[in-house]
């Protein structure tokens, strides 16, 4: 098996168990905690309280109107592969036969929110969606990409709890905010990947040391940039270094080893690629 179909087959596993884990979260969690956890499947449970029409069914007929909005914008690919994922969900939600496994609705919230979230994750790492407000996060983000897709879903959600509130009661509002935190969080932590590095930048007067000291006992690589004090006009190159959280420790070691007076900057990094990290798609 090449490279590229063991990728899109490793792509198509995780999309098939997204839909399940994502469907499989409101039978067991949300539809009889009365939480309703935004999107569209949100709304369809707020109209399922007036209307004899089953949650699932409801989503796959707010859904179409977007879908003709989205074909326009992201092309026959991305619509079909998403059209699908909803109307999956859509079966999925009505015909899973699990039962409720907790009636405490605040762990109903935080169970159900992460489920919600790893199954639609997967779902986007697979370059689809379920349709709803999800995919018009992916259009959002993709014209605005300094909007990340957790958020813009936590703002457009946030109008459908607001209806909960009045379809069920306050209570049940305030335990769907926090599924929908939940879920943003662990969607993120899924399509931008889970494995988090450390980027330090290092500023010291003895940096072909350090640099030395890294390349050879850490078997990572350093970047040298070209850099300027503004207050003493003193030139100096500044080390730049992306390592895994769990080798943090040992570069801070080296550092203050080779100068105490060192100055270090420690940043987060969503997502590395590359060599000794994930591998690129």
């Amino acid at each position: 098996m090449t490279a590229e179909n063991r990728r899109r087959l490793i792509e198509m596993t995780g999309y098939a168990a997204g839909l399940v884990i994502m469907s499989a979260a409101y039978p067991l969690f949300f539809l009889d905690n009365d939480i309703a956890p935004g999107g569209l499947s949100g709304v369809a449970m707020l109209l399922h309280q007036w209307l004899p029409v089953n949650v699932g069914m409801m989503t796959f007929i707010l859904n179409v109107p977007l879908f003709a909005i989205g074909y326009r914008q992201r092309g026959f690919a991305f619509i079909a592969r998403s059209f699908l994922a909803m109307t999956a969900t859509s079966m999925l939600i009505d015909v899973l036969p699990f039962q409720v496994l907790t009636r405490d609705s605040m762990l109903a919230a935080l169970g159900g929110g992460t489920m919600l979230g790893v199954g639609l994750g997967l779902i986007i790492r697979a370059n689809a969606t379920t349709g709803g407000t999800d995919m018009a996060a992916i259009m959002l983000h993709k014209r605005f990409p300094a909007l990340s897709i957790g958020g813009i879903l936590l703002t457009i959600d946030c109008v459908v709890i607001l209806g909960a509130a009045v379809a069920f009661e306050p209570q049940s509002a305030l335990y769907a905010l926090a599924a929908l935190f939940v879920s943003t969080r662990a969607m993120d932590a899924v399509v931008t990947g889970f494995d988090t590095a450390k980027a330090f930048f290092i500023i010291s007067d003895n940096h072909a040391e350090i640099a030395k000291r890294i390349l050879e006992d850490m078997e990572r690589g350093v970047t040298m940039l070209h850099g300027k004090g503004a207050y003493t006009g003193v030139e100096r190159d500044v080390l730049l270094c992306v390592v895994t959280r769990t080798q943090a420790p040992m570069l801070r070691r080296i550092v203050c080893a080779a100068d105490p007076k060192a100055f270090l900057i420690a940043t987060d990094v969503r997502e590395a690629m590359g060599e000794g990290f994930e591998a690129r798609e």
